[in-house]
């Protein structure tokens, strides 16, 4: 970990390009315990050097007998670490040991019963017959010699195998997902009885060994912080304050494009919350003057993020002893953008949304003490450091902000329309929302709406109020239900929230005459419009 006193105990997640590959590592933190995803591509003496506690070999979607199947260097099964392998895993450890994978004639997905054979460290604890989740269509048809088959199902003749003596451990089925009834049981087995580690990662130890290592490397010298508002970075601004407290200067670009009353309520918590050295940029008139007479989405992202690192600079060149730069990049921009900092083979998901286009002549260190954490890992940071809850549970929101919820040119009046419109969408879902807390007792259960909004759109409509004639905007409304903002539902509001909603946009927010509600899901759709 690059600016962070990685713990003693580390468990790795080798990926061979699994779905469930974060959510393993996510599980092994959930219980206390370390984790970092590597590329399955590393090798022994690689790994031997980060000190592995433990290692967990993820699923994958290939073949492990197709050409160019990802493989693994066989002395890791030699390092004399504990190693648990799932679904693809498993395979690869089979083949690698010399069992037995073949293409079996009935694929399994989804939940199985999983029988159990004879004793099993792996599945102590767990009873003789239980609910498992199967994806898979190759399986382990005949185990390497020295493992002990400890369950099946109907289709898979091996659906957990074991070898105590080497400490080697692998199941078909996955442990991480929440359908395998006891998958935790089994983690728990693997981490605390099999592997002897202790469940001491806490965000407590994370804010302290960050805070410290931060104050070194830092020493006397001065850190920049590019602030949006937004959930990272505003994270990495209060663990500076804690840090170094005035040594950061957080410098604030208000582009006129973010939702009503963020900036002043971002100015607020850091002026008077966090000790730190803020800097409000406003830069609303140059950003209007630089979209005038654009429509095209890709342009506006384009214009507004190289505007953004351009005021940012100007600013940052009128500060004298800077010698850092920080930002809120997080584990899963690392992972997404081909693992900059785990070394990945793989290929590319995405570009990096955090690379910094230093201009001819600047340049500053970067310190990413986010690096590693989950997103929900680093709202419990926000919170634990005294953040307000509007910013730490501050609802996705795109870097162009209302300039790509408006459909075409983005003007003044537009902002105005719906700056006002967006507030009442969020004030009525708001209070849906802790309706249902109220009701469930659950905050975010699986029922709530998940991100909602309002859009812009370039056209007008006919309309009738007082005895008028009108021709005015509509208002799009945009709400749906997710977990990962990978896909989405759209939200089934109530009736009478919908009504409330159209009801005060009509009459609160001049210029618009109508209110339209999207019920497209993601697929087909974007939860974005633009």
């Amino acid at each position: 970990m690059s600016d962070i006193n990685a713990p003693s105990q580390k468990v790795f997640v080798l990926d061979f390009g699994a779905q469930y590959g974060q959510l393993i590592a996510r599980r092994v933190r959930d219980l206390g315990v370390y984790s970092e995803i590597v590329p399955c591509d590393i090798t022994a003496d690689e790994l031997k050097e980060k000190n592995p506690s433990a290692i967990i070999l993820s699923g994958g979607p290939a073949s492990v007998y197709a050409e160019g199947a990802p493989d693994i260097d066989p002395e890791i099964l030699n390092l004399g670490v504990p190693v648990l392998g799932f679904c693809y895993g498993q395979q690869i450890m089979a083949k690698t040991l010399g069992g037995t994978v073949s293409h079996v004639d009935e694929g399994e997905y989804g939940r199985a019963t999983l029988h159990r054979k004879g004793q099993s460290r792996i599945l102590d604890g767990t009873p003789e017959t239980q609910t498992v989740w199967m994806s898979h269509r190759d399986a382990v048809t005949e185990a390497p010699e020295g493992f002990t088959v400890t369950g099946s199902t109907d289709i898979c003749p091996v659906a957990s195998m074991e070898d105590a003596s080497r400490n080697l451990y692998a199941t078909q089925f996955h442990p991480e997902v929440h359908h395998t009834e006891y998958g935790e049981t089994i983690l728990r087995n693997f981490l605390f009885k099999i592997s002897g580690l202790e469940a001491n990662w806490s965000m407590e130890d994370f804010i302290d060994r960050t805070v410290e290592d931060i104050r070194k490397k830092v020493g006397n010298d001065r850190v920049i912080l590019a602030l949006s508002g937004g959930v990272d970075s505003s994270v990495v601004a209060a663990l500076f304050s804690r840090a170094i407290g005035k040594q950061v200067t957080c410098v604030f670009v208000n582009h006129g494009l973010l939702r009503k009353n963020e900036p002043e309520e971002v100015e607020h918590v850091f002026t008077k919350v966090f000790d730190v050295d803020f800097v409000h940029v406003h830069a609303e008139q140059r950003y209007l003057d630089l979209l005038r007479g654009v429509t095209e989405p890709e342009k506006k992202r384009q214009l507004i993020g190289t505007e953004f690192w351009k005021v940012f600079f100007e600013e940052a060149q009128k500060l004298d002893g800077v010698k850092y730069l920080a930002q809120g990049t997080i584990y899963p921009d690392i992972i997404e953008s081909g693992a900059r900092k785990t070394g990945s083979k793989s290929s590319k998901i995405k570009s990096h949304h955090n690379l910094i286009p230093f201009p001819e002549g600047v340049h500053f260190d970067l310190i990413e003490p986010l690096d590693h954490l989950f997103k929900d890992e680093v709202r419990e940071l926000g919170t634990k450091l005294g953040l307000p809850s509007n910013i730490v549970y501050r609802q996705p929101f795109p870097g162009p902000g209302l300039a790509i919820r408006i459909i075409g040119e983005v003007t003044a009046d537009k902002l105005r329309m719906l700056r006002d419109a967006d507030a009442i969408v969020r004030e009525e879902i708001d209070a849906y929302n802790e309706k249902l807390y109220k009701e469930t007792g659950v905050r975010d259960s699986e029922h709530s709406v998940w991100q909602y909004f309002a859009v812009l759109p370039s056209i007008r409509s006919v309309g009738v109020m007082g005895d008028e004639r009108t021709y005015a905007h509509p208002i799009i409304v945009r709400a749906v239900e997710s977990r990962d903002a990978m896909t989405a539902d759209w939200a089934k509001l109530p009736y009478e929230v919908l009504s409330k909603i159209s009801s005060r946009i009509v009459d609160e927010v001049p210029g618009v005459n109508r209110v339209a509600y999207d019920i497209t899901s993601k697929p087909p759709a974007t939860i974005e419009w633009e």
